[in-house]
């Protein structure tokens, strides 16, 4: 499966490698609970509101780290 920030976060969360990037980018996302809650959204509008601003600065870092994962 390819990933990218068009992935779902519910399908990122189910894969090792694709939530160990997440992690390094917003480290203990994947262990959060509340991620659950936000588990149909895509990445990109994930890191649309808010509460994820710091995600706004890495997102093509993020993006192309995550459609490296084969």
């Amino acid at each position: 499966m390819a990933f990218s920030l068009d992935s779902k976060v519910k399908e990122i969360l189910k894969d090792e490698r694709a939530s160990a990037v997440l992690d390094k980018f917003a480290p203990g996302a994947s262990k959060n609970p509340q991620m659950k809650l936000v588990g149909g959204l895509t990445l990109r509008k994930l890191a649309s509101f808010p509460q994820s601003a710091y995600l706004q600065e890495h997102l093509e870092e993020l993006d192309n780290e995550l459609r490296a994962i084969e």
